[in-house]
């Protein structure tokens, strides 16, 4: 075996290891192990940065509401986005990992959480069973999506006529951003509102106070939509 063949076949057992049968879901850019995932989203200093309860309130939802919660992790957000549309609204929470779904899904039957449908999505497409949902949710996700115009594209097509997308990110030009030295990981302004356009939505809100410097908070609106 070739010295190339041979560094090829260890980073595949690695890959093994890590993620199982290597498969498209596992190169997702900053992609980790579910175990280490939830130990990240569950930190006690991140859960009070995240400021969950304003974050809610801001956007607006109401009982009966289609609500999509995309790279929903560890469901931080999809379990009071439930409490907040229930008791006939519903929340998708979508991720492409099935151990941070199966996590969800625990974290629902133990507290009694019967609204939240955990939905294994794909690197390019959420794969939403429907097209009623009234608002998409990411919350500092969309980095971590390689190709974020085709994702933004395919998710159009499972929002409503006046369905929104809400999008909390990180700001590219925030001095202390937690990956400035990844500019992959990086987006500006200007590209959210480039993908978004192309997928049809504009800029219909902001709520860039409640992170000041550190991060955006936008809803957009389809174009078609009326005001």
């Amino acid at each position: 075996m070739s010295h190339k063949n041979h560094v090829r076949g260890l980073a595949l057992a690695v890959l093994v290891l890590l993620f199982g049968v290597p498969g498209a879901r596992a190169f997702q850019l900053g992609s980790r192990v579910t175990e280490e995932w939830i130990k990240t989203l569950e930190r006690p200093e991140r859960l009070k940065a995240q400021k969950v309860d304003e974050v809610i309130r801001r956007l607006g939802l109401k009982p009966g509401m289609v609500v999509a919660d995309l790279g929903a992790g560890s469901g931080l957000f999809s379990r009071p986005m439930a409490k907040a549309v229930a008791p006939s609204g519903k929340v998708y929470a979508v991720d492409i990992q099935q151990g941070l779904l199966d996590y969800i899904d625990k974290r629902d039957k133990e507290e009694k959480i019967e609204n939240i449908t955990s939905v294994l999505g794909e690197l390019d497409d959420p794969k939403i069973p429907g097209n009623d949902v009234e608002l998409a949710f990411f919350n500092d996700v969309l980095h971590h999506i390689e190709h974020r115009d085709a994702y933004l594209k395919a998710l159009a097509k499972y929002i409503g006529p006046t369905g929104k997308i809400a999008l909390i990110e990180m700001d590219k030009n925030a001095p202390h951003g937690s990956h400035r030295n990844q500019p992959e990981l990086l987006v500006s302004r200007e590209q959210l509102d480039q993908w978004m356009s192309e997928a049809g939505f504009q800029p219909v809100k902001e709520n860039n106070d409640l992170f000041p410097g550190t991060k955006l908070f936008i809803i957009y609106g389809r174009k078609s939509a009326k005001k």
